[in-house]
């Protein structure tokens, strides 16, 4: 396939943006309807609010920035600024509307649903300018900000999550990897992968994120490059800490980690995200390893159990210098293959020797 110039967002194959974003929503629908047959009525109102919220904000800010035509009437020069409006901008808010519903937990309050919604799309995306012109991942920017605001509701028994599971299963390993094989009596790696577990409405039922992922892989509305990478690194790097923290639980505290929390969520629908993942095929190897990269060094060094959503918002920030025109290139060499190696072994060491490897 070659690649077409276009402006943003960046497709690689001769498709319609709106084909792409349609067939995302499609993805998204396992994971939906997991969501609605676990946390039933209340995971139905905070899709439709967050929906809400965010193609209402979207429409709002395209009519501010669109000047009307001159007309006597005040509705015509209302409409007018409309003339352009497309179905790409109802349906790229829409993604950004269930990818957030599916990061945040089934209680969290309404209020707290719209303003993460409202700040996700408002400062993520329209202040960079609207459709295909943000940098950062529109429902991550929603999920942080309300986290870091409204830390509190994300913790207790009130809003369903257990206060020592953190938000997630996560949340029982967190004491320097201590608890782990305790762990797996509270939630097994089958409870792990079916989502018999706590934590946000979207990411805890695996199969259901799976059932995605197949679907934009064989549709090619998703790169397998980004997911591959950053699957294959994670696994390698929390493989090196298990060695020094569970080495008779090595393979189950991998899956563990792998299953837990929104790491697969976060790699099928959001790092995937054509608008602010890099263009280039090695680019999109290099972005897969440095999110991975940083989700494990969080979830092993960090204040957080999880990682996902912080660590993709920081390796959004490196998009435009991997991008940049002076170095990028669409071709796999070998230098950057011995790179990318060199980077995993680099950062292999730093795990493992931080965990206490070989002390």
């Amino acid at each position: 396939m070659q690649a077409i110039k276009q402006t943003s967002p960046y497709i690689r194959k001769q498709v319609s943006t709106k084909r792409m974003m349609t067939d995302v929503l499609i993805a998204l629908i396992p994971v939906v309807a997991f969501a609605i047959y676990r946390f039933g009525f209340d995971a139905i109102l905070r899709i439709l609010i967050s929906l809400v919220t965010m193609i209402g904000l979207e429409a709002l800010g395209f009519a501010i920035t669109h000047k009307p035509d001159k007309a006597d009437k005040w509705i015509t020069r209302f409409k007018s600024r409309y003339k352009d409006y497309s179905i790409n901008n109802v349906l790229t808010p829409a993604i950004s509307a269930v990818i957030f519903a599916m990061i945040i937990p089934s209680k969290l309050p309404i209020y707290a649903v719209v303003v993460g919604a409202a700040f996700g799309i408002v400062v993520g995306k329209l202040l960079f300018g609207g459709l295909g012109s943000n940098i950062f991942n529109v429902a991550a920017v929603g999920r942080i900000f309300i986290a870091l605001a409204l830390g509190d509701m994300f913790t207790g028994t009130y809003i369903g999550i257990d206060l020592s599971a953190g938000g997630t299963a996560l949340g029982t390993i967190r004491e320097g990897g201590q608890l782990f094989p305790d762990a797996l009596n509270s939630y097994s790696i089958l409870e792990l992968f079916m989502g018999n577990i706590p934590g946000a409405m979207g990411e805890i039922s695996v199969i259901a994120i799976l059932l995605g992922a197949a679907y934009l892989l064989i549709r090619r509305s998703a790169d397998y490059r980004v997911m591959l990478s950053a699957v294959v690194t994670f696994i390698i790097l929390i493989t090196l800490a298990g060695l020094k923290l569970h080495p008779d639980h090595v393979l189950e505290y991998t899956l563990y980690h792998l299953f837990a929390g929104g790491l697969m969520f976060g790699v099928v629908f959001m790092i995937t995200d054509p608008v602010t993942s890099p263009v280039t095929r090695p680019g999109r190897w290099l972005y897969g390893l440095l999110v991975a990269t940083l989700v494990v060094l969080i979830r092993l060094f960090g204040a957080y159990p999880e990682g996902v959503a912080f660590a993709l918002l920081f390796a959004n920030m490196f998009v435009p210098l991997i991008d940049y025109p002076k170095w990028s290139s669409n071709k796999i060499k070998p230098a950057f293959i011995i790179g990318y190696i060199v980077i995993i072994a680099i950062f292999g060491l730093v795990v493992y020797f931080g965990v206490g490897g070989a002390a």
